[in-house]
Formats: structure tokens, sequence, C-alpha cells
């Protein structure tokens, strides 16, 4: 039996390669499409890659065309908050135009069922703790923004077209594939995990934490760490459910469970059996003091629940990064 071709825009990536992974145990082809600005070729080994361009219409064509995928997971996008802040035109262009031509480019193809890989920061600040999906939406960062602006013209195609998707709100993806043939490379890393495995490696001087006097337990930011293999399983499970003519909706994906800056260092340290430099800086502008999720929708609508623990998260990212010699 053939496997069924499932189109994944922005698949050399984090998320994305985990995925076409779980794709692909799940009797599904996983086709990417990447113009590699931030992925990498060799993350693609579950499925053929296609170089190209979100914006790029006539070889979105082209692609849809030849592979007929049956869905679309949707990751392709910039990420980077900071750099959100200092050029919002190319998060615009990229993130918001790129997303409308792809979502033209599906129509034109007859495709009705697309994941989409969306985030907690459309939330903006939070008004209650854990979060779930009727939180208010209040971006607080371009980045944020251009999320949530593909958002609500899902909901319009939704009502309007016979386009039909699963938004996945992700808390903080982390860990890697356990056998280690792929993890998290980013260039810069700005991740908390990666930075930390950077420190005890002695491969960065220190480990900065921005802010200790939060109202948490210790005075560190919280945070919601979520295994990307369970961040992959829930993508599959998505494109089962629309493909099993579920309706439109948005989940959050996140534990349910927090964790502070200071008790993610002392888990990385004693996964890694190293200790290493911490310092403490002002608080950064616009981080807010607890991010976790309530993740009961997704349990409801995917039978979704996350398997992977803050240790096994940390063990599977410690094994990627000692086993690499990333520069670039």
């Amino acid at each position: 039996m053939t496997d069924i071709p499932v189109l994944v825009v922005g698949g050399a990536g984090y998320i994305g390669s985990h995925t076409c992974l779980k794709l692909s145990q799940s009797g599904f082809l996983p086709v990417v499409y990447d113009n590699l600005s931030n992925g990498h070729d060799e993350f693609v080994r579950w499925g053929p890659l296609v170089v190209g361009d979100i914006r790029d219409r006539a070889r979105l064509d082209e692609v849809l065309q030849h592979y007929a995928p049956v869905a679309i997971i949707h990751f392709a996008a910039l990420i980077e908050v900071g750099e959100s802040v200092k050029d919002p035109v190319s998060f615009y262009e990229n993130n918001v135009i790129g997303s409308l031509t792809l979502l033209s480019a599906a129509q034109a193809a007859g495709i009705d069922a697309i994941v989409f890989s969306s985030t907690c920061a459309t939330y903006g600040l939070p008004e209650l703790v854990p979060m779930d999906e009727s939180h208010p939406q209040a971006p607080i960062n371009p980045y944020g923004r251009t999320k949530w602006v593909v958002e609500q013209a899902l909901k319009d195609y939704d009502s309007y077209t016979e386009l039909r998707s699963v938004t996945l709100r992700y808390f903080n993806a982390a860990g890697a594939d356990f056998e280690g043939r792929i993890g998290e490379w980013h260039t810069p890393e700005t991740h908390a995990i990666p930075l930390a495995i950077e420190a005890a490696l002695g491969r960065r001087a220190k480990f900065e934490v921005f802010g200790s006097d939060y109202d948490t337990r210790d005075g560190t930011c919280v945070r919601d760490y979520v295994h990307v293999i369970d961040l992959a399983d829930a993508h599959v499970r998505s494109v089962e459910y629309l493909l099993d003519g579920g309706t439109s909706l948005a989940l959050n994906l996140g534990t349910g469970t927090g964790t502070t800056v200071n008790e993610l260092l002392e888990t990385i340290s004693t996964v890694s059996g190293q200790s290493f430099p911490v310092s403490f800086s002002a608080r950064r502008q616009g981080d807010s003091p607890v991010l976790v999720a309530n993740n009961d929708m997704a349990q409801e609508v995917l039978g979704w629940q996350p398997q992977f623990s803050l240790e096994e998260i940390a063990r599977s990212a410690w094994r990627w990064h000692t086993s690499q010699n990333m520069s670039g």
C-alpha cells in the first residue's frame, strides 16, 4: 500500500522534521516544501524535499499538482520574537502573505484540510493561568500578531469556503528525537534548553536568566515545556481528524505543568552531570511571568496527551546537542 502524501511546508525545520518522522511512522508520505532559510536539508529523511518559498504561487501549484497531497501542514514561518520587532515587514511578508498564498494554492488544488502551526504568543499577556482556548487573544509583538492574523483568515475561510483547519497553539517546544537523528538547530539559538546545554558543554560562557523578581515560586519565569515528539503526534492526529471530516478548531498544545527557569537549569545540570555559570539580568520587555497551557480540549478532540517528562525532554536534547558540532 502506498503511503498517503501530506505536504509539510517548512518540514526541514525543528518541529516540521519531527512531524515528518511521525507521519512516516503513521502511514503517510511527508512531502517537504521548504526554502531552507531556517531548515536543514539533512533533516529531510522520510520523504522527498522540494525547495521552494511559500510566496511562490507558481511553484506551489506545480508541487500540489505533482504530489496531490490529501492535506497540508503549515510550519513555514519566521519565529524569532526579537527579530519581529526589528523587522516586522519580513514577518508580515513571510508569515501573512506567504500563508495566504499557500491557502489560495490549496483551494485551487481542491485541498480542504490544513493544519496550522500557531503559538501561545497570540494570547499575549496571560489574564488567567493555565490558559485555555477561550483566553482573549491580544498579541504583544509582530510575531504573535502575524500568527493571529492567519488564525483570523482561517476562521473566515472556514465560514465562507470549504477549507477546514486545525490551528495548534504551541507553548514551549523542546527536546529531540530519542534516536538522535534530528533535533533543535536554530541560528542564532534563542531557546532556553539549547542555551543551557551549550553552557553545560562549555560552548557558551554562561546561561543568562532575565528576571529573578517575578511573582513565581522562585522569582524566575514559568514556562510549559512540551516534547517535540508529543507535538509531532498532535499534528498527525490533527491530519487524521480532518481527513475523518472534523470541523475547524484551535487547540493548545502544552503539558499543563509549569517549570521555572531555575528548575529547568537544575534539570539540565542533573541530566548532564555538569554545573555551569549562570548570571541574572533585568527582566526582558514583553516576557510573561507565567505561561502554562490548559490542554483539555486537545485531549478531548484528538485523544492527545503528552507522554514525556521534563527530564526526558532534557535527556533527548542533551543526546542531540552532545552528538553535534553545529556552527551555523
